[in-house]
C-alpha cells in the first residue's frame, strides 16, 4: 500500500481501528469542504442531498448490492431496533455467547426469546423454533471470523432470518451482503469516517413485510413533502432511512471511493497479512482476521510505552491493522511485547 501512503500522517502507531479508523486526507478535505460552506452560508442542501446518493451508491457498491437495498441511519443499534421490531414478541433469536450490546439489546428490548450458544457452534444450535439468528460477522473483542456460511445454511434450512452486523467486518473483509437477510455496520472504523452514519442491507422480499418505526421525510417517498399528512413509505430500502447525517455522508463518499479504489481483496491481503506477521513473532499462528488478541501480561502499556495505541477488550489486548498500517509498525508492536 506504498502508493496510499501519502493520505495518512499519523504521530502514533494506530492499530486501534477496532475502535476508530482514521480519515485518508481526501476525507479531511470532503469534511474541510463542508464545513467552509456551512460557515460561510453559502451551501446548498441539495448538494448535500446528493451526497447522501452517493454514499448510498458506494455502500452498495462496497456490499455488493443495488443502492435501493441500502438503508442510511445513525447506529446500528437504531437499524437492528427497527429490524427487533418487525419480530412478534413470541419469536425466538439466537445470538453468540459474548455478543456485543448494539446486536444484542434491541432483541432483548422487543422482548423476544433470546438464545445464545458458542460462536464456533453456532450453526449447530440454529433448528426448529428459531426465528432469527443475529451475529456479528467479526467480533469486536477477539477478531474471531464468524463461520459465516454454515450459519446462514442452517438458518435457511429452518426458514430463520439470518441478521448480521458488518461493523468489525467491512472495509477489509470481503462480503456479499445478499446472503443476509439484513447486514448492518457503522462506518467509523474500517470505513474512516466520523460517527453518526451506519448502513443496512435489507433483502427486498424482507423489506417489503416490515414497517419503519422512525420513519421521518427521509424516509418517505417525497423527502420535500415535510408537512404531508400521511406517510407513503419510500421504494426499497430507502424506507428505512433516518434524518441524513449530510457530514458523514460526504465523508463517506470519499473513504469509500479511497477503498474502492484498492479493492477489499487487496485490503484484506494487506490487514490480515500484518495481523498474521504480528502473531507469528509472538508464537501464534495465522489468525485470518485484521484484528489480533493476545493474553501477554501488561501488553496494553508496553504498546504505549513504544508508541503504539492498542485497546483492551475482555481482559485482553486488542490491536487491528488498516491501509495505513506497514510491516514496521507490525514488527514494533511484536517487539514492544517479546523483544
Amino acid at each position: 500500500m506504498d502508493e496510499l501512503r501519502h493520505l495518512w500522517n499519523t504521530e502514533t502507531v494506530w492499530l486501534n481501528t477496532a475502535q476508530y479508523g482514521i480519515p485518508p486526507a481526501t476525507v479531511r478535505a470532503a469534511l474541510d469542504a463542508h464545513l467552509d460552506s456551512w460557515a460561510a452560508a453559502t451551501a446548498d442542501p441539495a448538494h448535500w442531498w446528493r451526497g447522501t446518493g452517493l454514499a448510498r451508491e458506494r455502500l452498495g457498491s462496497l456490499l455488493g448490492v443495488p443502492a435501493g437495498d441500502i438503508a442510511l441511519g445513525a447506529a446500528t443499534s437504531q437499524m437492528l431496533g427497527t429490524v427487533a421490531a418487525s419480530l412478534p414478541r413470541t419469536a425466538t433469536v439466537l445470538v453468540p455467547e459474548g455478543e456485543f450490546a448494539s446486536v444484542l439489546f434491541p432483541f432483548l428490548e422487543r422482548g423476544v426469546r433470546v438464545r445464545t450458544a458458542p460462536l464456533e457452534r453456532l450453526a449447530d444450535a440454529v433448528g426448529s423454533g428459531c426465528d432469527a439468528v443475529a451475529f456479528s460477522v467479526v467480533h469486536a473483542a477477539t477478531g474471531a471470523v464468524a463461520p459465516v456460511g454454515d450459519i446462514v445454511a442452517a438458518a435457511r434450512g429452518c426458514g430463520a432470518l439470518v441478521v448480521g452486523d458488518a461493523t468489525q467486518a467491512a472495509g477489509w473483509l470481503p462480503l456479499a451482503a445478499t446472503g443476509f437477510d439484513v447486514l448492518v455496520g457503522t462506518t467509523y472504523k474500517w470505513l474512516m469516517t466520523p460517527r453518526g452514519l451506519a448502513y443496512a442491507y435489507v433483502a427486498p422480499a424482507l423489506g417489503e413485510r416490515m414497517g419503519s418505526p422512525g420513519a421521518g421525510p427521509a424516509a418517505s417517498a417525497d423527502p420535500g413533502a415535510l408537512f404531508a399528512d400521511r406517510f407513503v413509505p419510500a421504494p426499497g430500502a430507502r424506507r428505512f432511512d433516518t434524518s441524513p447525517n449530510w457530514m458523514a455522508h460526504a465523508a463517506a463518499v470519499a473513504s469509500l471511493d479511497v477503498l474502492l479504489g484498492v479493492g477489499v481483496e487487496r485490503v484484506y491481503a494487506h490487514d490480515t497479512g500484518l495481523a498474521d506477521r504480528f502473531r507469528a513473532r509472538l508464537g501464534l499462528g495465522p489468525g485470518g482476521s485484521a484484528i489480533a488478541s493476545v493474553e501477554v501480561p501488561g501488553a496494553h502499556g508496553l504498546l504505549a510505552r513504544a508508541g503504539v495505541v492498542s485497546t483492551v477488550r475482555g481482559g485482553r489486548t486488542r490491536v487491528a491493522f488498516h491501509l495505513y498500517n506497514t510491516v514496521e509498525d507490525a514488527d514494533r508492536a511484536a517487539a514492544a511485547l517479546v523483544g
